[in-house]
């Protein structure tokens, strides 16, 4: 067949995993008669750049949109397509172009689809934010709209509550009793709160200048030939730096915060109203809006069929070993796709973020190029501990093991210091050990916390002195 293509690493995906996982493999085995070939749906990818060690896990990073054909290598090559199946016993894969491709190891890196709320007659004024394209749309919407519904309690939310100006009402529909709970416990959702507030009476601080270069989708798309299946990547860091998801230049805005509660049913309003939906809650309230933006979580995207059918997590992702390997043998997959299925060390747990699809994609690259050669490899170090670096509201957020105290049973005490406007610090601690940490602000205690966390040493003699801001504990652990 002419269609036919062949590679020795075929991996499917343009976002943070995908990306990384070719990159790595392209340091890895520099060999041309390896040849790698990504898959991407969209003519963007998002390679990550500006890595900044802030400890010996914990890393910052930017994600920077490219074009495919500009990032692309001399050993990377890049089809911009999408998947249809996978026929495992022959090692190839159909692409809906038409492509069939032969590959030796195969990395799926498709990432994950928004759970957008469908509550029936206004669905066509619902946006879910994913990606860059559904930015994009926003946009759009937001220069004939006045008031708008954000629903969600994560990430993308929380940012896009602080970063939107310009309009006559927000509504911030949240299930948990407060916001930001994804991420932080109440009392840096309070921390929060009041820089939200200071926003509010116009005293918030003026949005920063996104410096970075910005690419647009190509119109000759062939991957979007049918209605609704391109997809991008997800967002990333800092993506709303790059949108101005405003219509004014002064960030004051009138945000009403709706807790513990979810919607009923979004019902699309006659012509002759002033706003075309009508959201009722399931506590009752009714609000009127121009539209809904669904920013409720993901649903991992495995939908393709395969001659050998996948074992999948309880969230409906690919299970993989900590190789990253699916149950189909030489099939691995890397972030947002799959659910981690090795025991995990005691201060790691899986959530998706551009952090972990990072670290799963490296991972995944290093176990496929260790079994070309034959080797041995062992899991990276980072898995030995949960760390993300964040923005929300403006601060820095570095999350750290078990920061919210997960698993721990509520068997654990917290250490706080909170400077208003400044610093939000907590410590998890269970027997005078650190099990977590969160750190809001520039606290400089990154790296000292990831040594307590790790190294497990007893800090008990040091009592409430610990957070004593008086006292430098960085002196001490470091």
């Amino acid at each position: 067949m002419s269609d036919d293509l062949s590679c020795t690493y075929l991996i499917v995906g343009g976002g943070i995993a995908g990306i990384t996982c070719a990159e790595t493999l392209a340091v890895l085995r520099p060999d041309a008669n390896d040849r790698i070939l990504l898959v991407t749906e969209s003519s963007l990818v998002k390679a990550v750049t500006n890595v900044v060690p802030l400890g010996k896990l914990l890393t910052r990073f930017d994600v920077e949109e490219r074009t495919a054909s500009e990032w692309a290598s001399t050993n990377v090559s890049v089809l911009q397509d999408r998947l249809k199946s996978i026929a495992s016993a022959d090692r190839y894969v159909q692409t809906a172009g038409g492509k069939r491709i032969k590959y030796r190891y195969l990395c799926l890196c498709t990432g994950a689809r928004p759970n957008i709320i469908d509550k029936a007659h206004g669905s066509r004024h619902v946006i879910g934010i994913r990606d860059t394209e559904s930015v994009e749309e926003l946009q759009k919407r937001i220069s004939t709209a006045n008031r708008l519904v954000v629903v969600g309690n994560g990430g993308i939310a929380s940012e896009l509550v602080y970063e939107m100006g310009g309009m006559e009402e927000i509504h911030w529909v949240i299930k948990d009793a407060y916001i930001s709970s994804t991420f932080v416990d109440s009392g840096a959702a309070t921390f929060f709160q009041e820089r939200l507030s200071a926003q509010n009476t116009g005293a918030g601080d003026g949005k920063q200048i996104y410096r970075r270069m910005r690419y647009t989708e190509q119109a000759n798309d062939p991957a979007s030939s049918e209605q609704g299946k391109r997809g991008g990547a997800a967002l990333g860091p800092d993506w709303h730096r790059a949108f101005d998801i405003g219509k004014a230049t002064q960030n004051q805005k009138n945000v009403k915060i709706h807790p513990s509660v979810e919607v009923a049913s979004v019902v699309e309003r006659s012509e002759d109203h002033k706003f075309r939906l009508d959201v009722h809650l399931t506590n009752g309230t009714e609000i009127e809006c121009d539209f809904v933006v669904s920013a409720t979580g993901v649903v991992p995207s495995a939908g393709w069929p395969c001659d050998r059918p996948f074992k999948l997590g309880p969230d409906g992702g690919l299970f993989v070993d900590w190789h990253m390997e699916t149950t189909v043998e030489d099939v691995y997959a890397a972030g947002d796709v799959c659910y981690a299925g090795w025991e995990h060390a005691p201060h790691w747990f899986q959530m998706r973020l551009w952090t972990q699809a990072r670290q799963m994609g490296a991972m995944a690259a290093r176990s496929m190029a260790a079994k070309r050669a034959g080797e041995q490899i062992y899991q990276d170090f980072c898995f030995e501990m949960f760390n993300h670096v964040t923005t929300l509201f403006g601060y820095q957020v570095v999350l750290l093991g078990r920061y919210n105290g997960q698993g721990l049973n509520d068997k654990y005490e917290v250490l706080l210091r909170m400077t208003p406007g400044l610093e939000y610090i907590k410590f998890v601690l269970v027997d005078g050990k650190l099990q977590g940490a969160l750190l809001v602000g520039e606290t400089g205690l990154e790296e000292t916390c990831e040594n307590l966390i790790l190294n497990q040493l007893d800090v008990s003699p040091y009592g409430d002195d610990l957070l004593d801001p008086n006292i430098d504990i960085e002196d001490y652990f470091d």
